[in-house]
């Protein structure tokens, strides 16, 4: 009996991963408006503070982790609201399969549209700032690790407002605290490179805030898409 259902879950989970893709395909604008975002902001900070190399080089692991964070808000009002005005958020939760890992799928491609981008962008972005090679490498590290947890649980928080009239700003006030801590330490990692100092103890803990939200957030989600659903 496992070994029938295990292609079948694998074959859904494909499904619900590139229904996703193909969805934002038809939706380019919100998809895209993230990424402008992240590069708007990140590029209008030196015309802001002054072009002055060392202030821009001190202050850019945070530019650029505030900016990631405000970026991956604006995806999230959108991450279930589709799918719950046309009726397909019903059937993903009276699939045959964990709605669990369903809702993990529908967040790694979220985080393939929205978060992945992101990381890819950030090293050109940071080049403006004055960031070395080692910072650069850092932050892409930590951005790896980071914008998937922000992704995860961001998806709790936009599970619980889903349906309800001013979500999008819900959501931002229930995440925003639990954002912080990731903010920390991903901006701190880069300035301690910076520094000469290593990193790993920030990466360690970025690793395993990341593996709790594995952990954890798929299934917080789930059980708030059935509240929301009920």
């Amino acid at each position: 009996m496992t070994t029938v259902n295990h292609p079948s879950l694998l074959r859904a989970l494909r499904y619900v991963v590139q229904r996703e893709l193909m969805i934002a395909l038809r939706r380019s604008t919100d998809i895209l408006t993230p990424w402008i975002f992240f590069a708007i902001v990140i590029t209008l900070f030196p015309l802001g503070v002054g072009p002055e190399a060392n202030m821009l080089r001190t202050i850019a692991p945070g530019i650029v982790w505030v900016a990631a964070l405000l970026a991956t808000m604006l995806s999230l009002s959108h991450l279930f609201s589709g799918d719950y005005e046309d009726g397909s958020l019903e059937q993903l939760a009276l699939a045959p399969h964990p709605l669990t890992l369903l809702v993990l799928a529908k967040i790694f491609a979220h985080w393939l549209l929205s978060g992945l981008p992101l990381v890819l962008l950030a090293p050109l972005l940071a080049l403006q700032l004055g960031l070395p090679g080692d910072a650069t490498f850092t932050l892409v590290t930590v951005l790896l690790l980071g914008t998937p947890t922000l992704g995860l649980i961001g998806a709790v928080g936009a599970a619980l407002t889903v349906g309800l009239r001013g979500g999008g700003v819900l959501v931002s006030l229930l995440v925003l605290p639990l954002y912080t801590p990731v903010l920390i330490f991903g901006a701190g990692a880069v300035t301690a490179v910076m520094g000469g100092f290593p990193a790993e103890a920030h990466t360690s803990v970025l690793a395993a805030m990341l593996a709790l939200a594995v952990t954890f957030c798929p299934w917080a989600t789930a059980a708030a898409l059935r509240v929301s659903l009920d």
